[in-house]
């Protein structure tokens, strides 16, 4: 599976982003979808995931009510809209696969990764 993200970018505090990540290689609509940033010297940390069918959504504190991820299995891609973006959500975001369809918010549930795309948000 390869997977392919997108949409970072330069934005100031309280403007929006949409990031996708397209996965090619292997029928990605069959399993569990996340997001994860992680910050320079800082821990990946879980932001949201999404099953297959994209009925059931988990997301982190920190972005719930700002952030929503969506999936078009027919495109195979998984987005995240960002909405009232804050300095403090400045980081790379990776986008993971869990072939396991076990789901969980540690890096270590998910086995494929993409190359991460980088946020930046000014204050």
């Amino acid at each position: 599976v390869q997977l392919q993200a997108s949409g970072g970018g330069l934005v100031q505090a309280g403007d929006s982003l949409r990031l996708s990540c397209a996965a090619s290689g292997r029928t990605s609509s069959r399993y569990i979808m996340g997001w994860f940033c992680q910050a320079p010297g800082k821990e990946r940390n879980f932001v949201a995931d999404i099953t297959w069918s994209g009925a059931i959504t988990y997301y982190a504190d920190f972005v719930k009510g700002r952030f929503a991820i969506s999936r078009d299995n027919a495109k195979n891609t998984v987005y995240l809209q960002m909405n009232s973006l804050k300095p403090e959500d400045m980081a790379v975001y990776y986008c993971a696969l869990d072939s396991t369809n076990r789901g969980g918010s540690s890096p270590h549930d998910y086995d494929y990764w993409g190359q991460g795309t980088l946020v930046t948000v000014s204050s």
